[in-house]
């Protein structure tokens, strides 16, 4: 398939600058993947959509402040976007700058304390902090709000740009589908019964950069770290020995999951992961997909355009731009039933 085949238009201003005044406020478009029938709701509605025996599997992955802002030795002005912590004082990180920093060239970053870059990989930098990047980044660090949203991050933003179960640090953007679940939600789902597991894929900046391939087989996919625990493992097994239906909260679940059972069979364990998700995917994991509204020409149309279907995701996304859905990490959510 062309990556033309998934761009859309979409007017700018459905492009959700802010949150909803609360997070279960947003809207909610289902879509039943084997008949294409599309229902319009609110998020509120999402327990109408389950029954006491069905599982959700949210990403536990808490969104770090990767953006900082410094100059070089030599007096230039740079922007560190650190797209993962590697250890206990390195990290792999996108620098901006008028010209590219050198191996072992010093950074001052924000006015607080001095790094130094240690080599070149591919299109990111090695840097070496003084001390355990994730306290220096919590610390001097600005929450990384997507290129698309155009103010800076407020206090707001980072209460609201962070699920309320995030718990594992180290993504530089949000698992957006949580974003629309708050306490009390999540209390009205355990009391109906509907049972909850967690699985960690740390989202990487890479999940912004737009398909520039003519052709979607092209597309080098970027890799992300992600883990699936034994105890979620076997909460999927009971709820579908139980009959019970299983639900990703987002595409990073998914892809998690989906990356965990590549053997044929879903396997606890750990890993970095690459999976590229497009039509003709035969899923192994999960009957139902909670997630948002994607960019045109983007990984993440092309995956749910593979759980929903070509043909029915188009046009619940002409539905969506026609009713005025408000689109990407801010925006409304989409329920989808698994072809």
């Amino acid at each position: 398939m062309r990556t033309d085949d998934f761009d859309f238009h979409l007017p700018g201003e459905l492009i959700a600058q802010f949150p909803a005044p609360e997070r279960a406020a947003s809207r909610l478009l289902h879509l039943d993947g084997p008949s294409g029938a599309l229902t319009d709701g609110l998020f509120r509605d999402l327990p109408q959509f389950l029954r006491a025996g069905d599982l959700l599997v949210f990403n536990d992955t808490k969104v770090i402040k990767a953006r900082l802002y410094g100059i070089k030795e030599s007096g230039g002005k740079v922007e560190v976007m650190v797209e993962r912590v590697l250890d206990g004082h390195s990290v792999l990180a996108f620098i901006r700058a008028s010209h590219g920093p050198k191996p072992g060239m010093g950074l001052r970053l924000a006015d607080a304390f001095d790094a130094v870059v240690v080599e070149r990989v591919d299109d990111l930098y090695r840097i070496r902090f003084p001390e355990n990047p994730l306290d220096l980044l919590d610390r001097y660090g600005a929450l990384p709000l997507p290129p698309y949203i155009t103010h800076a991050a407020g206090e707001d933003d980072e209460s609201r740009y962070q699920t309320v179960y995030a718990r594992e640090p180290g993504a530089v953007a949000a698992p957006t589908a949580g974003l629309h679940f708050d306490r009390g939600m999540l209390e009205t789902l355990e009391r109906m019964g509907v049972h909850t597991a967690r699985v960690t894929l740390h989202v990487g900046a890479g999940t912004f950069l737009p398909v520039r391939a003519e052709f979607v087989h092209e597309h080098k996919m970027h890799t992300e770290r992600y883990t699936v625990p034994q105890e979620t493992v076997a909460a999927i097994r009971d709820a579908k020995q139980g009959g019970g239906r299983v639900m990703a909260v987002g595409t990073t679940s998914l892809r998690a999951l989906e990356s965990a059972a590549r053997g044929g069979e879903l396997a606890a364990g750990s890993g970095e992961t690459d999976i590229f998700i497009t039509p003709g995917y035969q899923f192994k994991v999960v009957e139902r997909l909670l997630t948002n509204f994607h960019l045109p020409k983007s990984t993440l149309l092309m995956l749910v355009s593979a759980f929903g279907g070509v043909e029915h995701i188009r046009r619940a996304y002409r539905h969506a731009v026609a009713q005025r859905y408000r689109f990407f990490s801010y925006g409304d959510a989409m329920l989808i039933e698994r072809v």
